[in-house]
């Protein structure tokens, strides 16, 4: 399993947010590398985000919610969720779920 996972739930339907374009970059510092261009399974999860250790640094996930919204038939008022967050200890597995909804959303360190 990849060090780094997510999973992106709909608050408004009550359903996993599934085919939710995902990107995922590490942050330099005079560059940003695209390390995973994915998209969240049935079940709303992106379990392939990079290696099962990945190097300690900061990193970003960018969720394509306007897509997901256009697919869902809902209007929602942010394109993009991104997510910047440092990876301290690459032993540990790190799980970034967000909760989203048309009109908001909310993230945190998930295990």
């Amino acid at each position: 399993m990849s060090g780094i996972t997510s999973h992106v739930l709909d608050a408004a339907l009550g359903q996993p947010a599934a085919g939710v374009p995902v990107l995922f970059y590490l942050i330099g510092t005079e560059t940003t590398e695209t390390l995973a261009d994915v998209v969240t399974d049935d079940d709303g999860r992106c379990g392939s985000l990079g290696p099962d250790h990945p190097a300690a640094g900061t990193y970003r996930l960018t969720f394509d919610t306007a897509a997901y919204f256009t697919a869902t038939g809902q209007t929602g008022f942010y394109p993009t969720v991104s997510v910047t967050f440092t990876l301290a200890d690459p032993a540990r597995h790190y799980h970034v779920p967000v909760l989203l909804s048309p009109f908001s959303y909310s993230t945190f360190r998930g295990s």
